[in-house]
């Protein structure tokens, strides 16, 4: 049911055919399952289907090896009308000694669209603990610099 689930988790092993030249996870395969996770996440809380109108600050902190367990994070910090902010963490670990650790954080925004491809209205997200007001705060913010670099960055876009 729409509106139900803020949050949701997928957890798998880094394959062979995740590995970049250097031994380690490539970034393109992380934002792959950065994608599925809020695509997912925002599916499921909106209960239509949802593409990715934004994914930004995404901060790779530490490399994810081939066998290990990664855990892919998805949570809802913020609701516009048709939009979704979501949070996501990516933390892995050894199989052998799982201490997960962070090795990835950036947010993406999903919008929900009808039949048409249009944007259709979603379930408003209200915070409750102090966290979930920060995380929804901290959101907001990320909004109006995101409307500033637009504004700068269309004299790159139309010289």
């Amino acid at each position: 049911m729409a509106g139900m689930e803020r949050d949701i988790t997928l957890r798998f092993l880094a394959e062979p055919g995740d590995v970049n030249f250097g031994g380690k996870v490539h970034g393109g395969a992380v934002m792959k399952w950065i994608d599925l996770a809020a695509y997912a996440c925002a599916a499921g809380w909106s209960g239509k289907y949802c593409i990715t109108a934004y994914a930004g600050g995404i901060r790779f902190v530490k490399p994810i090896l081939v066998g290990n367990i990664v855990e892919v994070s998805a949570k809802v910090i913020y609701t516009g009308r048709t939009s979704m902010h979501i949070g996501i963490d990516v933390k892995a670990c050894d199989p052998k000694f799982c201490e997960r650790q962070l090795t990835t954080h950036c947010i993406v925004i999903m919008v929900a669209v009808d039949e048409d491809g249009a944007p259709t209205e979603v379930p408003e997200w209200v915070p409750v603990t102090e966290r979930d007001i920060q995380l929804r705060d901290s959101a907001i913010k990320l909004m109006e610099m995101r409307k500033k670099i637009g504004v700068e960055m269309e004299a790159h876009i139309h010289p």
